[in-house]
C-alpha cells in the first residue's frame, strides 16, 4: 500500500478553522490542562507508590514518565478535535516531520531506547559498584539517556545509555562478595607445602578475608627465577575493600615468609663469558 502523504491545503485549512468561539478555545485549553495535570499527578502518585515497596524506583520512574507523555499526547489530540481541526492531516505532517526528527537526533534516540531497556532489564541498581564502558564506579544515578557513577578517585562519570547497552557490564555488588588475586614468586628449592600452610595460616588472621568460599594457594607458573603461585582469596565486593583486603593479604604473607624464611627471589640473569682463549 502506497503511503498518502498530506495535502499541505488540507493541513491549512484544518488548522485554520474559522467559526469558532472564545467558549471553544477555553474548552479546548481546559482539556489541555485537565490532561497535563492529570499525567503530571499519575506521574508522582506512582514514584510515590513504587517508594514505599521494594520495586525498583528506577523503573517506576519509567512508568511514571511513560504514562504522563500518553496523557498529554491525547490531551492535545483531544483539544485539536474539540476546535475542528481535521487531526488526520495534522498528525500526517507530524509524521513526516518525525521522520527527519528522528534522523535529526538519532544519537538522542538511541540513548533513550537503550536507558529504556536498562531500567527494564535492571542489570544494577542505585550504588552498585560496576564496570561499564570502560569506567569503574558506584551508581549514582540512571535515567533514559545516560547513567552518572562516582569512580573511587571522587570522579562524577556521565555514560551514554548507548555505550552501557553495548559493552560487558561487570557488576561486583550482585552476589555481595568479590574474589582477588595475589601473584608471588618463591624460590626453585622452597617446599612448596609448607609454603601453602604458611600462607594459610597468614591469611587466617586476615578478618576481610571470607572463611568460605575458602581461600587457595596454588601454583601457577615457573618463572625464570621462581616459582610463581597464585593466592585467591573472597572478600567484600567494593572497590576500597578490594585494595584494602589486598594491602593485608601482601603485607601478611610477606611478614610470615619472613619470619620463615622462605625467599622471594630477585629476578636473575647468568652472563657466561668466553675465555680469552677460546
Amino acid at each position: 500500500m502506497l503511503a498518502v502523504e498530506p495535502d499541505l491545503s488540507q493541513l491549512t485549512d484544518a488548522v485554520n478553522n474559522q467559526g469558532r468561539s472564545p467558549l471553544d478555545y477555553l474548552i479546548a485549553i481546559g482539556i489541555f490542562a485537565t490532561f497535563l495535570l492529570l499525567g503530571r499527578m499519575i506521574q508522582i502518585l506512582t514514584k510515590r507508590l513504587i517508594n514505599k515497596t521494594d520495586a525498583d524506583s528506577l523503573l517506576g520512574s519509567l512508568i511514571g514518565r511513560t504514562t504522563n507523555y500518553l496523557l498529554v499526547t491525547f490531551g492535545i489530540i483531544y483539544s485539536l478535535d474539540k476546535l475542528g481541526v481535521a487531526i488526520g492531516p495534522v498528525l500526517g505532517a507530524l509524521g513526516i516531520a518525525g521522520i527527519a526528527v528522528a534522523f535529526a537526533f538519532q544519537n538522542i534516540l538511541e540513548n533513550f531506547v537503550a536507558g529504556v531497556i536498562l531500567q527494564i532489564q535492571r542489570p544494577f541498581s542505585s550504588g552498585d559498584e560496576i564496570i561499564a564502558a570502560g569506567h569503574e564506579g558506584a551508581i549514582r544515578s540512571v535515567d533514559v539517556r545516560t547513567i552518572t557513577i562516582e569512580s573511587p578517585d571522587g570522579e562524577t562519570i556521565i555514560i551514554p545509555s548507548a555505550e552501557v547497552i553495548k559493552n560487558p557490564i561487570v557488576n561486583h555488588n550482585i552476589k555481595n562478595r568479590r574474589r582477588s588475586s595475589l601473584e608471588v614468586g618463591v624460590a626453585y628449592g622452597s617446599d612448596l607445602e609448607n609454603v601453602s600452610r604458611v600462607v594459610f595460616d597468614a591469611l587466617s588472621g586476615i578478618d576481610d578475608v571470607f572463611d568460605q568460599p575458602k581461600p587457595e594457594v596454588l601454583v601457577h607458573t615457573f618463572g625464570e627465577s621462581s616459582v610463581n603461585i597464585s593466592i585467591r582469596y573472597w572478600h567484600k565486593p567494593s572497590i576500597a575493600d578490594h585494595w584494602h583486603t589486598q594491602h593485608e593479604v601482601a603485607s601478611a604473607v610477606h611478614s610470615a615468609f619472613t619470619a620463615h624464611e622462605i625467599e622471594i627471589p630477585f629476578p636473575q640473569q647468568v652472563l657466561r663469558l668466553p675465555s680469552p682463549d677460546s
